[in-house]
């Protein structure tokens, strides 16, 4: 099975766990059997991998998002780069020149498209190879999923099927309607439109050469910033005559949400944090090393973390977005492919931050301009490269860099140090990378 996961999102709506680089689904919430906590994208790749070993996963994404996903991935999963956003047809078109040219996937195979983040079960996912099996038959160019309905939802789009079948032609398709229209669209049979869709590569890689003048991944790559920004919808769905639906009766939730997402958590509290008990239907969530106590609070979410603190109803949490679109903050914290960073305090001229670098990884052998920069480790053992200058540090050992000076640390184990950067101009910018060649 070649499974395209489409993963965008800014991380406005989970705010404060989430932030510019770190979107809703990479937010670890979620406890394992182990009593660890996986998220959204590590819990899909778990299932997917759970149900078919041998799946080929391609994540579409933008480039912020790529270090995280090697991070909680690790290296081995594809990743389409979209180089900037132009909208999900660009993106599925990208994604599947990718798996043709340089997965080499045949074009009469089978390709489905879903959302990365969606909170369901293994039948899902046993749907989504139906849903392959059923596109390779060639009966329709595109096969939707068709989500039966719990509710009259006003958030998702419908499918109006031919028949009440399990596989059938579609009638019509429906926009986000009123919960009143809703109601009268389920009471036609209809189904949700969850964006989850198959179809042949070649079917869509045709599409696209018509569409877009380009000869293979590379060259498309290459003239993606120049694409007119579209819909797959609009581009494919809505012109296609030969289109068929697919029931799927499981369980399916779209976490959007912070009161749709803590519906999905199996604890009231994660992290530091107590609730008397008078609380009912209060959440915690809390990335800070502080408690959090909540007294006396009903239907109510905390969430606390270096990006700020949000207690908020639970009906009113997912209006959010407008007052979070007022700040302007620093990243506070962010993954990347070789650990993570979180900043600890930020003056006028200096940032101290905590850094952790996984076992076996390292930084890009980078300076700086406009700064300079005093590492301190705190635990692990690894090894340094200043100006060429290579020797091994520990807990305790201490490395300064001047502005200019070229520098990166590889951990041998887990690596924890606390970085501050001193300077009268400290931006994310200011940094340029060079080849490592000691």
């Amino acid at each position: 099975m070649n499974i395209v996961l489409l993963s965008g999102g800014s991380g406005k709506r989970l705010w404060p766990l989430s932030n510019d680089v770190r979107s809703k689904q990479f937010i670890k919430i979620f406890k394992k059997d182990d009593g660890t906590y996986e998220s959204m994208v590590q819990r899909v790749y778990r299932q997917i991998k759970r149900v078919d070993t041998e799946a080929t996963v391609t994540i579409a994404t933008g480039g912020a998002q790529v270090s995280a996903l090697h991070n909680q991935l690790g290296e081995d999963v594809g990743i389409s780069v979209e180089p900037c956003r132009r909208d999900t047809f660009p993106a599925i078109a990208l994604a599947t020149a990718y798996l043709a040219d340089v997965k080499k996937v045949d074009r009469e195979e089978a390709v489905v498209v879903c959302p990365v983040d969606p909170y369901v079960e293994d039948d899902y996912f046993e749907a989504l190879k139906k849903l392959a099996a059923q596109a390779e038959l060639g009966e329709a160019n595109l096969v939707l999923m068709g989500i039966e309905p719990t509710y009259p939802s006003e958030k998702y789009g419908y499918i109006i099927p031919e028949t009440a079948d399990e596989t059938t032609s579609v009638k019509t398709f429906k926009e986000k309607p009123t919960a009143e229209a809703a109601k009268e669209y389920i009471a036609e049979g209809a189904l949700w439109n969850g964006g989850v869709f198959a179809y042949k590569l070649g079917y869509v890689l045709e599409i696209a050469h018509k569409l877009i003048d380009f000869t293979d991944y590379y060259d498309l790559f290459d003239k993606y910033a120049s694409l007119e920004k579209i819909s797959f919808d609009y581009a494919v769905v809505e012109k296609e005559d030969k289109i068929q639906v697919q029931r799927f009766g499981g369980s399916w939730k779209d976490l959007g949400t912070w009161n749709t997402l803590t519906e999905a958590m199996e604890e009231t509290v994660i992290g530091k944090g107590e609730l008397n008990e008078t609380c009912t239907g209060v959440h915690i969530i809390n990335e800070m090393d502080v408690p959090v106590l909540a007294m006396g609070l009903h239907d109510v979410i905390i969430s606390a973390s270096p990006e700020g603190i949000l207690v908020t109803d639970k009906d009113e949490s997912s209006y959010i977005k407008p007052f979070v679109d007022k700040f302007e903050q620093q990243v506070m914290f962010a993954e990347k492919s070789w650990g993570s960073f979180r900043v600890i305090d930020v003056e006028k001229e200096s940032m101290t931050i905590k850094v952790t670098l996984n076992e076996g990884h390292s930084m890009n052998y980078h300076s700086h301009r406009g700064r300079d920069e005093v590492w301190v480790v705190i635990s692990g053992e690894g090894r340094t490269i200043v100006d060429g200058m290579e020797q091994n540090v520990g807990a305790g050992d201490v490395i300064t860099m001047a502005a200019g000076c070229r520098h990166t640390v590889i951990a041998r184990t887990e690596l924890k140090m606390i970085e501050v950067q001193l300077g009268a101009d400290i931006n994310v910018g200011d940094k340029q990378v060079f080849p490592l060649e000691y």
